[in-house]
């Protein structure tokens, strides 16, 4: 078992994915400049009950993951912008508070490779949702192309998880998946939904421009 400080926050970090964070209480300044001075990662875990920032010491769900800082920006009164990176998932297995911020005794959890059919099996069924998805998430300003998307299943089924606008809850059961089937089924079911709302609110749209015409009285 490892000793981790723990940061709960309202986000689901996953493997390889990015987090920026603004760091402004005493005890995260605490928290964050030890994994700085000492080189070690932090985990971040969603909040089960309490709040992000202020108050008592949030209650976490018991999976989560290794953050790594990779970026530090100092400001003043000791607050600074930082960026780190998903890297492992880990179990609680006990908590502490006997410092100002959590610690826990955590196990890694890596998650359990399917077979490589499999895993591609579900790739070809995520990539087109995804760039569904993609296309329409684009004329709200989001940029990010079916370029950029990464060759990697994994890398890619991470990704699609962080992009998808649905709960944390959800996202969470697909983080706590024991493996890459499961991962990767919880995540073809939430886009299929996703997608098929998005269908159906641009046929929507596109039957109400034509009944209105060129023209609108708004």
């Amino acid at each position: 078992m490892t000793t981790l400080p723990l940061f709960p926050l309202n986000t689901v970090l996953f493997p390889g994915m990015p987090l920026k964070l603004h760091i402004f209480e005493e005890r995260y300044k605490l928290m964050i400049n030890e994994c700085i001075d000492q080189q070690k990662p932090f985990g971040v875990v969603l909040i089960e009950t309490g709040d992000e920032a202020l108050g008592a010491l949030a209650h976490p769900h018991i999976i989560g993951t290794t953050a790594h800082i990779t970026q530090v920006q100092r400001l003043p009164f000791g607050r600074m912008n930082i960026l780190a990176v998903g890297k492992d998932r880990f179990r609680i297995n006990s908590l502490s508070d006997e410092r100002s911020f959590l610690t826990g005794e955590v196990d890694f959890i890596p998650l359990i490779m399917d077979d490589v059919a499999t895993l591609k099996r579900n790739e070809r069924m995520l990539r087109p949702l995804f760039n569904r998805y993609l296309a329409a998430l684009s004329e709200a300003g989001l940029q990010l192309q079916e370029s950029d998307l990464p060759e990697d299943t994994l890398a890619l089924a991470y990704l699609a998880a962080v992009v998808l606008q649905t709960d944390n809850a959800s996202k969470q059961q697909m983080l706590e998946a024991v493996n890459t089937t499961q991962f990767l089924q919880r995540l073809l079911t939430e886009y299929r939904r996703e997608v098929a709302m998005l269908d159906v609110l641009l046929t929507s749209s596109a039957e109400t421009n034509e009944q209105q015409g060129p023209f609108s009285f708004n």
